[in-house]
């Protein structure tokens, strides 16, 4: 039976199970504390190592976007290799959990070592920074692929799914709101006029904190949900199942279209501010008040996917959102109200949609244990993140290309094509791409009452052991 197409099954003569008892506050908050640990890094490279290896580290802008191209496609091809490895894991701890604790540690420093800037030649800067940013994108993956893939086994109901990704994502964009709003302000203050040593003492900082974090998120959480049965060899088959689901096949184009444009916006915007608004300093508050937006919008995902479905929910978002990114193109320089408005306008429009990604990645999962009787959650959740590092590896480099394609030259004033090109980065094409992402979505299958036979078939059979 090929996964892309939903059939009737024999559980629609199963009565339905009890609802599974809600996940606890204490466990939701110390789940997205994880995220908030995870931004600390996803947004210092996301929003600043583009700037920090040209403007700091004094690494050509197209050498930069090579470094971070082959940074994220090794980092694609690690992460199936942690998603296959944590699924066959057994622990007292679970199959995921443990790769949070002791992952923590070599993640911080890693992190550390990537913002750090010793005196080489322009070689041996360009040595040095593409080998910590591929060691940090393995540690990276080494504890995230896990910690995204822990939610779908803390719960097996879809709208508890939404609701802990609520939490996450909520702490995430805090995590997010200290790096966009606070990273440079503490690099300033951290290095009295020394650029350098203020960004790798900011990430010794956040490091520490990310530790902690990670920390809280393995003592507040449990593994609930157990595979019907356990994963031994078949990798192949496991591999072969990932490509015949079409939800999830959907979704990693999603995941991959979306990261482009988060990676192209996200390194472009302090050039827009620093070379286009005039007001370098600005970008902080406009990301704070953009991440605020986010934090503030997040909690319409539940209440909106109970009523429209998590695939309207999208939708919508996506349509709605990359209009108004289009829009930032129209305004001047000096028109920063404007600029602010419509930036919050995208934000909140946007933010439903972010946990429903990762909701609907774990509903493809158990569409092909439904399916299959196989659960590889961790694969699904690592080939979704490869999948996504691939759109933000390519979006990053993108960005780095079109920069010397548009004659963008460092801390100088900027000719008229430049100027285009850092706001064609940062307003038109996202929007474009965003908008796109809802053609897609228009072929995703899982609505709300497959899910609903999905769970009650599910937790017949693990209830009958088979």
């Amino acid at each position: 039976m090929s996964l892309g197409e939903i059939t009737p099954s024999t559980a629609d003569a199963t009565p339905p199970t009890q609802p599974s008892a809600g996940l606890t506050f204490k466990e939701k908050l110390g789940y997205g504390l994880g995220d908030t640990a995870s931004h600390f890094v996803w947004d210092m490279v996301g929003f600043w190592l583009l700037i920090f290896y040209t403007d700091v580290y004094k690494i050509p802008a197209a050498a930069a976007g090579i470094i971070m191209l082959i940074a994220r496609f090794w980092d694609m091809g690690i992460d199936p290799v942690i998603g296959i490895i944590s699924d066959r894991t057994q622990t007292r701890w679970g199959k995921f959990r443990p790769y949070i604790l002791f992952g923590a540690f070599p993640y911080a420093v890693l992190a550390v070592l990537t913002f750090t800037t010793p005196d080489f030649g322009v070689t041996g800067k360009i040595i040095y920074a593409c080998a910590t940013y591929v060691l940090l994108m393995t540690a990276y993956a080494a504890v995230n692929i896990p910690y995204s893939s822990l939610a779908a086994l803390m719960t097996s109901d879809t709208y508890e799914r939404v609701s802990v990704n609520q939490y996450r994502f909520i702490c995430a964009f805090v995590g997010q709101l200290v790096v966009t709003g606070l990273a440079l302000t503490l690099a300033k203050y951290f290095g009295g006029g020394n650029e350098a040593m203020g960004y790798q003492h900011t990430l010794i900082l956040f490091g520490c904190l990310s530790v902690v974090f990670f920390f809280i998120t393995f003592m507040t959480t449990k593994e609930r949900v157990q595979p019907l049965k356990s994963l031994e060899g078949s990798i192949k088959e496991d591999i072969k199942g990932l490509f015949k689901n079409r939800p999830w096949i959907i979704l990693a184009c999603v995941g991959i279209i979306s990261f482009i444009m988060f990676a192209m916006q996200n390194a472009a915007i302090v050039f827009y501010f620093k070379y286009y608004v005039g007001k370098e300093d600005n970008v902080q508050l406009f990301n704070v008040i953009g991440t605020v937006a986010l934090i503030v919008a997040l909690p319409f995902s539940k209440p909106l996917a109970k009523r429209f479905g998590n695939k309207n929910v999208f939708i919508g978002s996506s349509l709605i959102s990359g209009a108004f990114f289009i829009s930032l193109y129209l305004p001047g320089e000096k028109d920063i109200i404007t600029i602010y408005t419509l930036n919050i306008l995208a934000k909140m429009a946007y933010a439903p949609a972010v946990p429903l990604l990762w909701t609907m990645i774990a509903d493809s999962s158990d569409y092909s244990e439904w399916k299959t009787g196989r659960r590889a959650t961790g694969l699904y959740f690592s080939a979704a993140t490869f999948a996504q590092k691939a759109g933000w590896g390519i979006g990053a480099a993108i960005a780095g290309w079109l920069l010397a394609v548009f004659n963008y030259v460092p801390n100088a004033v900027q000719t008229a094509s430049a100027l285009v090109g850092i706001k064609l980065l940062v307003c038109v094409i996202p929007g474009v791409l965003y908008m796109s992402c809802a053609v897609f979505m228009f072929f995703y299958t899982i609505d709300a009452k497959t899910t609903d036979l999905m769970k009650r078939d599910l937790d017949a059979r693990r209830a009958q052991g088979c």
